[in-house]
């Protein structure tokens, strides 16, 4: 029997039942997991239920078929069956050392598998607009953005990271003017920044290389006549500003799409415009004030509208306005398009909070253009609240008017941060207190957690230097007790772990799961200090000894592993 097989005993297991069916099924919903009991065995699975409508036979017969094929496995002591057709399985000690030795055997690749089939998915993230650095609520769409692409790229997808540049519309004739005013200002030009501009003293800086790069040039000339230079000149400029925040935080894109040059200029939007027409899902028509805003003074005008209520939306949308010009959502289209033509069918879309009323037409969007052959999914991250001393901790003197994620950076560190903003559910809100996060507690989960690894390998330079003792994966036979064994248990769930919270595009997964192994690996460590016979390293016991380095080199390596597909450094001193 091959020892690579057991490098993720779940695929292990559930490829045995596979076999054991005798039939060629949709395994896709069967599920094998470890007993929240441990009197119902090691590993349990709903397969008979699953399978029962597809082999059109009743769960316990199924159940009765499976057992009888499993039970000539040497690696199950036994097969059991419990309630409507649950099937228990329990192992022998031997399956577990078989699969610490696969894992070693494949250490590089532990946690990785090829759920993902080699499927193209494209990422957008981030994405927001070329107006000013990017401020903390922007950094947890950055920091899940790129976790979620480092999940789906272990688990066998082909990824694309891509930040959408919004560098057309209103919000950079602003960023514009403002940066104008500024340059004025350095020379001595009585300018002021008015109601609606950007006051952030980024764009001081910016100004003074404006000046330093260009002179005088943009001086006492219409600003019509330069705007379409000074535009470039701004959005580069910000985007340099935007690109080295998000190195900050250990964030690269492999793509970057402009609206203005890929979508526009390249006319995607009218493009994707035409294709709707073709499929009559346009009409000239007049739309509702918006909500909130009060009929009187709302003033319908005829519009191009998107049929978007056909495609699950809650109102159509307008998508060109009388005047000829498109709207904003009119740019949603060609990038969809421009994302077709490119070869993507999955595209993940994450947004923030103040844009969860998208949702809807972005996904008319994707089914209108597609007939439904393309899928977007899109989550949503919710706000973060800073805290410091109690209190809410909002100023920043660079940004104007909010903390920037360089500001959080360089008060706790780049691995605090990333880990605290993936350590919940993305759609629920997250209370960053600083003090919190410094402190060296158990309380601290960045500490715990980075701890149990500095401790796994405190524990192995100890033994090595003082004992001569060392790993030793011929001794692991010995790993007898309770203890060793929910410890080899627990790290086994890696790679099931890695691959539903890729599937499930969440995250925080790892952190809970880092978070429990860290847990066990310290409370293992407290029942040493009262039981001698528990303790990783016995001087009077080298081979025992080399058998519990081996459970802590595991425990080493899997959190490593955690932490790095979450762009976490895994310390090995504090």
């Amino acid at each position: 029997m091959k020892k690579e097989l057991i490098c993720n005993v779940f695929d292990y297991i559930k490829e045995q039942i596979r076999s054991a069916a005798s039939a060629s099924c949709d395994f896709s919903n069967v599920v094998v997991e470890l007993p929240k009991e441990k009197s119902n065995g090691d590993f349990s699975t709903n397969a008979a239920m699953v399978l029962s409508a597809q082999l059109k036979n009743a769960p316990r017969v199924i159940a009765e078929n499976i057992k009888a094929n499993l039970s000539t496995n040497p690696y199950f002591s036994s097969v059991e069956i419990a309630g409507p057709g649950f099937i228990n399985i329990r192992v022998v000690p031997n399956f577990w050392h078989d699969f610490i030795k696969g894992m070693y055997e494949n250490l590089d690749n532990f946690g990785k598998s090829n759920a993902g089939l080699g499927k193209k998915v494209l990422i957008e993230f981030v994405s927001t607009n070329p107006t000013g650095p990017m401020h903390v609520g922007h950094s947890r769409g950055a920091v899940y953005g790129d976790a979620l692409a480092n999940l789906l790229k272990a688990s066998g997808f082909e990824v694309v990271k891509e930040y959408y540049i919004n560098d057309a519309g209103n919000q950079i004739e602003v960023l514009t003017r403002s940066l104008y005013t500024r340059y004025q200002q350095l020379f001595g030009i009585d300018a002021e920044i008015g109601e609606g501009m950007y006051p952030g003293d980024y764009l001081v800086d910016v100004a003074k290389e404006v000046k330093l790069e260009h002179g005088d040039s943009f001086l006492n000339k219409d600003f019509n006549d330069i705007y379409e230079d000074l535009s470039a000149i701004a959005v580069t400029k910000i985007m340099n500003i935007i690109r080295a925040d998000l190195k900050v935080l250990g964030v690269e894109h492999d793509s970057f799409v402009s609206e203005l040059n890929d979508l526009r200029k390249k006319g995607y939007i009218k493009k994707a415009i035409d294709l709707l027409k073709e499929k009559g899902l346009l009409y000239i028509g007049k739309l509702d004030a918006p909500k909130g805003l009060e009929q009187e003074d709302w003033e319908a005008k005829e519009q191009l509208i998107f049929k978007s209520t056909e495609f699950g939306d809650d109102v159509d949308r307008a998508v060109q306005r009388s005047d000829g010009s498109y709207t904003y959502f009119a740019g949603d289209f060609g990038l969809a398009l421009q994302r077709m033509d490119r070869g993507f069918k999955e595209v993940v879309l994450v947004l923030g909070a103040d844009h969860i009323g998208f949702t809807k037409r972005l996904k008319a969007v994707t089914k209108a253009l597609s007939n439904g052959e393309s899928s977007i999914d899109i989550p949503i991250t919710q706000m973060v609240n800073l805290f410091k001393g109690g209190a809410p901790f909002k100023m920043s003197k660079r940004s104007g008017h909010f903390i920037t994620a360089a500001d959080v950076v360089e008060e706790v560190g780049v691995d605090a941060l990333r880990f605290v903003l993936l350590s919940r559910k993305n759609d629920t809100i997250i209370d960053f207190d600083f003090d919190k996060v410094k402190e060296k507690t158990k309380d601290n989960p960045v500490f715990y957690v980075q701890y149990a690894h500095a401790r796994c390998s405190s524990v192995l330079r100890n033994a090595e230097s003082e004992l001569e003792f060392k790993p030793d994966l011929n001794e692991i036979g010995l790993l007898k007790t309770a203890s060793d064994g929910d410890l080899i248990r627990k790290v086994s769930l890696f790679p099931k772990i890695v691959e539903q919270a890729a599937l499930h595009h969440e995250p925080h997964r790892i952190i809970y799961y880092a978070i429990e192994l860290a847990t066990e690996f310290h409370s293992l460590w407290a029942k040493g200090n009262d039981d001698e016979d528990l303790r990783f390293i016995i001087p009077d016991n080298p081979k025992l000894s080399s058998a519990r380095l081996v459970l802590v080199d595991m425990v080493k390596n899997t959190i490593k592993a955690a932490l790095k597909v979450l762009g976490i450094t895994a310390v090995d001193k504090m």
